[in-house]
């Protein structure tokens, strides 16, 4: 059902969406280069909503095309510029007017730039350097489908098939990120993350009672750039498809998602 919001009640449409993410870079484009930010669209930034830009729709609207974290959003904007409305826009014959461009501007893939911030990112290996395919995932120390995307990637790992690339984020837990400090500081990293996950169930590995300046800054980078792609919590995958596009995944994959991400066995 649409929901319709107002620069009065913009708290109940956090709660709608029911989850409130950090804020990202508002999308020039959405309104126009160079254009004053609406102060209705400007409260919507606020609460976390990232507008990535504005579609062609009927009506005497303006649309927007948005994410809260990974859940993609249509948002539209009334002619009195006060009001916008969350939801579907359907014509007499119950079609969605913006599902087209809804589906090209949310899951526009991530740009090569996207893929050199991850090379350039501070992350841990796990597999060999000369493995065919690499894989990058935002992962957090505590985080339980972390350990399980870890664990079903064994196979791949195991015969050099596939490197994954963790980048270390603390966003789960008080001590995430004392414990990806950890890792990231520990003489060999990627032992450290084994021991990390070998040890998940019983608490992980053991958290740093002091984060040094240069590690802490590595984390919130790591962090800021997982929001920058569009992504609200760990596991986050980037990968390479088949046809070398760039395809993500939020979450830990399940069944055919798996092969699609890691290839085949």
């Amino acid at each position: 059902m649409p929901y319709t919001i107002s620069a009065r009640n913009i708290p109940i449409a956090a709660l709608f969406l029911s989850v409130v993410f950090p804020s990202t870079p508002f999308a020039q484009d959405a309104v126009g280069a160079g254009q004053d930010l609406l102060p209705i669209l400007r409260s919507i930034e606020r609460q976390g909503i990232n507008i990535l830009g504005e579609m062609d729709v009927p009506g005497g609207l303006r649309g927007f095309a948005a994410k809260a974290g990974a859940q993609p959003l249509a948002i539209y904007l009334t002619p009195d510029n006060e009001h916008v409305i969350v939801g579907t826009l359907v014509d007499a014959s119950g079609q969605d007017m913006a599902a087209t461009q809804m589906k090209k501007i949310v899951e526009k893939p991530i740009l090569e730039a996207g893929w050199e911030q991850l090379e350039q990112a501070t992350w841990v290996a796990d597999g060999k350097d000369d493995a065919p395919r690499v894989v990058y995932t935002f992962t957090d120390p505590n985080c339980p489908y972390c350990n399980k995307f870890w664990q079903a990637a064994r196979p791949w790992i195991d015969n050099g098939k596939v490197q994954l690339r963790h980048i270390m984020v603390g966003v789960i837990r008080q001590d995430s990120p004392a414990k990806a400090a950890a890792i990231i500081e520990a003489e060999t990293p990627s032992s450290a993350l084994t021991e990390n996950e070998l040890k998940h169930k019983d608490g992980g590995i053991t958290p740093l009672s002091s984060i040094k300046e240069q590690t802490t800054a590595k984390l919130e980078n790591n962090a800021n750039l997982m929001t920058t792609l569009g992504f609200g919590g760990t596991p986050a995958i980037v990968f390479r498809k088949q046809d070398g596009s760039i395809g993500t995944m939020a979450g830990m994959p399940q069944g055919p998602a798996l092969e699609m991400i890691l290839g085949p066995k």
